[in-house]
C-alpha cells in the first residue's frame, strides 16, 4: 500500500489549494472525492475572484494573496483568464457616499472612481442615465470555473504529481489510516475540505460550529446582439451586502433605502454579479436563502429579481436565459471560515462564506504551513 505525506478529503477549490500548498512543499499528496469530479460550489459560482468588498482583516488581506496565487497558476495551467478588474455601479447617492467612504480606507487602495464614460469604455452596455458613480478596481480577475477546476486538477496531477481517486467516499478517518470505498489509504497528515457536507465525516466537531447552508440560483444569459465586459460588474445591492463596504458606517443609510425601495431583493438576498464568458454569454446572480436544508427548487420570482436588478445597470435588449442553476455552499453567521484540528495529525477547513474561490489558496497555505512548520512558498 502507498503510504502518502498528505491525504485531501475534497476535490473542490479549497481541497486542490491545499494540494497546491502542500506539493510545493515537496509532500506526496492525494486528493479523494466522492464524485467523479468536482460538481459543487466550486464549479457552481462566478469564477470571480474577488479582493474588493471582501471583509476588513484576513478575509481581504487572504483574497489577495490568493488572486497573485491565481496569477499564477492560470499562467502555469492554460487556465484563461477571461477579464480582470471589477466595475461597480451607483445608483444612489447613499451608494456613492458608501464608494467614497471605502476609497478612504486602506482597502481602496489602486482603486478609484471612473466617470460615466470611462465606465462605459470598459462596460458599453452599461446604462449611463441610470447612474450616478462607479468604483473600479483593478484587483480582481475571473475564471470560468466549471473548466478551471477541471483543468487545475489535471495539472495538479500532471505536473505535480498529486494522485487523484475520484469516485471514492471517505468513510472513516483516524489519521494515519482512512478508509474508503476503494480500501484504506495511508497519510501521515490528513486535510478534510466537505464544503458543505457537515454529517459524514466529523460530525459532531462540524455542528459546533453551527453552520448552514447557503442557497443561491445562478443564470446564463445570452444577449441578442454581441456585447463585450472587459470587467465584471456589481450594482447598489452588492454595496449593501459585501462586508468590505457594508460594515462601513456609511453603509447604514444605504441599506435603509435599499430596504425601503427594493425590499424583495433584499428579503431573498439578491445582489448582481455579471460576468462574460468566452462565448459572449454571461453568467448572472444571484440570491441567498439559508437552512440545515435548503429545497432543491429555483423559484420564477427570485430569478425575475436577479434579471430586474441586471436590466437596471445593464441595456440588453432580447436578452434570453440559457440555463439556470442551483448552487450551495456552508455559511455561518459568526465567521467566515474556520479550521478545525481533531487531532495533531488531522485538519478541518471550510470556508462559511461565498468567497472560497477567492481565499482557498491562501488558506491552503495557511494550513500547510502550520502543519509542517515552514515558511509559505510564492
Amino acid at each position: 500500500m502507498t503510504k502518502f505525506d498528505v491525504a485531501i478529503v475534497g476535490g473542490g477549490i479549497v481541497g486542490l489549494a491545499h494540494a497546491l500548498a502542500a506539493a510545493r512543499r515537496g509532500k506526496s499528496v492525494i486528493v479523494l472525492d466522492r464524485d467523479a469530479q468536482a460538481n459543487g460550489a466550486s464549479i457552481r459560482n462566478f469564477g470571480f475572484v474577488t479582493v474588493t468588498g471582501q471583509e476588513a482583516g484576513d478575509c481581504w488581506q487572504m483574497a489577495r494573496r490568493a488572486r497573485d496565487v491565481w496569477s499564477e497558476v492560470t499562467e502555469a495551467a492554460g487556465i484563461p483568464v477571461l477579464q480582470r478588474g471589477m466595475v461597480m455601479t451607483a445608483r444612489r447617492p447613499e451608494a456613492e457616499a458608501v464608494i467614497d467612504a471605502f476609497l478612504s480606507t486602506d482597502m481602496g487602495a489602486q482603486c478609484r472612481r471612473l466617470t460615466l464614460a470611462e465606465a462605459a469604455d470598459l462596460v458599453p452596455a452599461l446604462r449611463q442615465d441610470r447612474l450616478s458613480g462607479v468604483l473600479y478596481s483593478p484587483h480582481e480577475l475571473r475564471v470560468e470555473s466549471r473548466e478551471a477546476l477541471p483543468r487545475l486538477a489535471a495539472w495538479l496531477s500532471d505536473v505535480h504529481g498529486v494522485t487523484f481517486h475520484w469516485s471514492t467516499s471517505v468513510t472513516r478517518i483516524n489519521a494515519p489510516k482512512l478508509e474508503t470505498s476503494r480500501g484504506e489509504v495511508m497519510a501521515e497528515t490528513v486535510i478534510v475540505c466537505p464544503g458543505d457536507d457537515f454529517i459524514s465525516l466529523f460530525r459532531d466537531r462540524i455542528t459546533a460550529y453551527q453552520p448552514l447552508r447557503c442557497k443561491l440560483q445562478m443564470l446564463r444569459v445570452a444577449p441578442a446582439r454581441p456585447v463585450a465586459l472587459q470587467t465584471p460588474v456589481m450594482s447598489d445591492l452588492g454595496l449593501a451586502r459585501y462586508r468590505g463596504y457594508a460594515d462601513l458606517p456609511e453603509a447604514a443609510a444605504l441599506k435603509a433605502r435599499l430596504d425601503a425601495e427594493q425590499s424583495a431583493h433584499r428579503a431573498h438576498g439578491v445582489h448582481l454579479i455579471v460576468v462574460q464568458s468566452a462565448d459572449g454569454s454571461l453568467v448572472v446572480g444571484d440570491s441567498h436563502h439559508y437552512a440545515p436544508t435548503p429545497d432543491p427548487f429555483a423559484p420564477v420570482d427570485v430569478r425575475d429579481l436577479i434579471l430586474d436588478e441586471m436590466d437596471q445597470v445593464l441595456d440588453l435588449p432580447g436578452r434570453t436565459i440559457q440555463e439556470h442553476w442551483i448552487g450551495t455552499y456552508a455559511s455561518a453567521d459568526d465567521r467566515w471560515r474556520f479550521t478545525d484540528a481533531p487531532d495533531d495529525a488531522t485538519r478541518i477547513v471550510v470556508v462559511t462564506a461565498g468567497c472560497g474561490a477567492s481565499t482557498a489558496f491562501a488558506i491552503g497555505e495557511e494550513t500547510i504551513a502550520s502543519l509542517f512548520g515552514q515558511e509559505i512558498i510564492a
